[in-house]
């Protein structure tokens, strides 16, 4: 197994543009459409829908996505591409249908109308310069030729394979010798290219209308879920643009996308962490002490109140008002941990970021996720759709603001970030890892603003997180900390799989130098000319 916490890797530098994704041939898709020309959001297009073939584990067409656009010299702009719940979908409907309190990561009901190819489409028509038949093309050719599996994807394929195999039709195609594809060994999908080339052919309709969309409302159907045919074809608009929320931090703005993401979470850390001084010398115990002192706070108040944006109406004023924040930050004490935040949010760790500056200067923030490994493991045999599992982050509580309803959208972990300084952008980010996300913006943006290291460093520093009544290490965190962390009352879980993955761009606002990071704990890369 290849040893993903120690390999270390230079920042990768350029001057005209620059792509860095999660995977390799997915970062090699779109250096080659932004050496052609094309715009960042050709090249994120190009790229992601290679990621979505040859790492299916993390993201797929049937999943989400949530962007942030900001045009050379213009103002920043969040796209939504968060799926909805069917209509028929209440709190009473799956209480009748046997669940408990949670909704089951395999269950047809954790399966939202996906909104990844909604988001996809509108980005393109309002922003791409290429036909999406070029952009596709790569992506084609790897699902109905076959592509190498590369070693991290390898590795937590294996690590999914025993739940998948468990759907008849994920069986098939992601296990169909009984186990995960090792590193080198060919895997191909030839019904997803198929799907890819009527999307490039019809655009969103080729996805939400027509028989694809009768087919794949059939499957869940035959699964128990309330999907209808009019649910998928309401799905081709749901997409939308809007404008993002943001905070001050270390003399630059942070940017996030609003709810129903998670990016207010990321705020509210860098807030609360505002309040103390974070350039200052800090053994490595406070700082990892006072990460997760803050990211506990602020995720118990996530996990109360953010939801559909139309559930959560004022909360992002309320939670980065200054009496709240300087309320939760007097709260942490330096010499011990805090009682465990409650915690109830179903776990999900799955989903792929990339980010892309191109030539004129345009810098795109993209994620795209299925939520679960392998999202829910249902997949249908018509079409080859392999379906997210976003719906399993809604609550089945009645009057909770992210409980289950008609056409509504769940709490989204997968958040993309951008930062600027004097109104201009210098640096596309994101950090993948599910719950982590929020937590590992706020770390990695400290190490990058308040430390001063270059992005790869920051991206490749021992990582920790508060989680689920205790605080995960990587084991790059020295011993001494260790045992510091523990006498404060940390309960300590060192980890023996890393902890989430980056990618980040940085552009020098005086002499237009790309400097880019992809996170050494994942296969991908860097690449710029």
């Amino acid at each position: 197994m290849f040893d993903f916490f120690s390999a270390k890797r230079p920042s990768t530098l350029a001057s005209q543009a620059m792509i860095a994704t999660s995977h390799p041939l997915s970062t090699a898709a779109g250096i080659e459409i932004l050496s052609a020309g094309g715009s960042a959001v050709d090249a994120a297009l190009a790229a992601v829908a290679v990621q979505c073939v040859v790492d299916p584990l993390m993201t797929g067409i049937g999943g989400d996505c949530f962007a942030l656009y900001a045009p050379k010299g213009g103002p920043v702009k969040a796209l939504n591409g968060s799926g909805r719940a069917p209509a028929a979908a209440t709190v009473a409907a799956l209480k009748e249908a046997g669940l408990g309190d949670e909704i089951p990561q395999t269950s047809p009901h954790s399966v939202t109308i996906p909104g990844a190819i909604s988001a996809w489409c509108l980005l393109h028509a309002d922003h791409g310069t290429m036909p999406l038949e070029r952009l596709f093309a790569r992506a084609i050719g790897y699902a109905e030729n076959g592509y190498a599996v590369t070693p991290r994807v390898a590795q937590d394929w294996a690590e999914a394979a025993e739940l998948v195999g468990k759907d008849e039709h994920a069986a098939k195609v992601f296990v169909p010798n009984g186990r995960a594809p090792v590193a080198g060994e060919r895997h191909a999908q030839p019904l997803l290219a198929d799907r890819l080339r009527e999307i490039a052919s019809k655009g969103a309709a080729g996805f939400y209308q027509g028989e694809t969309a009768a087919k794949m409302a059939a499957h869940l159907q035959s699964l128990g879920g309330l999907h209808t045919t009019q649910d998928f074809h309401e799905g081709t608009d749901a997409a939308f643009w809007t404008d993002p929320i943001s905070t001050s931090y270390a003399g630059h703005e942070v940017v996030e996308c609003p709810p129903n993401g998670q990016g207010l979470a990321a705020l509210l850390i860098l807030r609360i962490l505002s309040k103390f001084d974070m350039r200052a010398e800090m053994s490595e115990a406070d700082r990892i002490h006072l990460h997760a002192e803050a990211t506990k706070l602020a995720y118990h108040h996530r996990d109360a109140l953010i939801a559909d944006p139309a559930s959560c109406p004022d909360v992002v004023d309320t939670l980065l008002s200054d009496e709240v924040v300087d309320t939760l930050a007097a709260r942490i004490d330096m010499t011990r941990a805090m009682a465990p935040a409650l915690w109830d949010e179903p776990e999900h760790k799955d989903t792929i970021y990339l980010c892309v500056v191109d030539a004129e200067g345009n810098a795109l923030s993209f994620i795209n996720s299925i939520f679960h490994g392998f999202g829910s493991t249902r997949l249908d045999p018509e079409t080859g759709v392999l379906f997210h599992s976003r719906g399993a982050s809604f609550r089945l509580i009645e009057g909770h603001p992210n409980a289950i309803a008609p056409k509504k959208r769940p709490m989204h972990t997968i958040i993309p970030g951008m930062v600027r300084k004097d109104g201009e952008v210098v640096m596309p980010f994101g950090v993948m890892g599910g719950q982590y996300q929020a937590a590992g913006h706020a770390a990695f943006l400290s190490g990058v603003l308040d430390l001063g290291l270059d992005l790869q460093a920051a991206m490749d520093a021992p990582r920790s997180f508060a989680h689920d009544g205790e605080l995960q290490v990587e084991p790059g965190v020295s011993a001494d900390a260790r045992a510091e962390l523990e006498k404060r009352g940390h309960k300590l879980k060192v980890m023996t799989s890393p902890i989430g993955g980056s990618q980040a761009i940085r552009i020098d606002a005086e002499t237009g130098l790309l400097s880019g990071g992809s996170d050494s704990r994942k296969d991908g890369m860097a690449l710029g000319f």
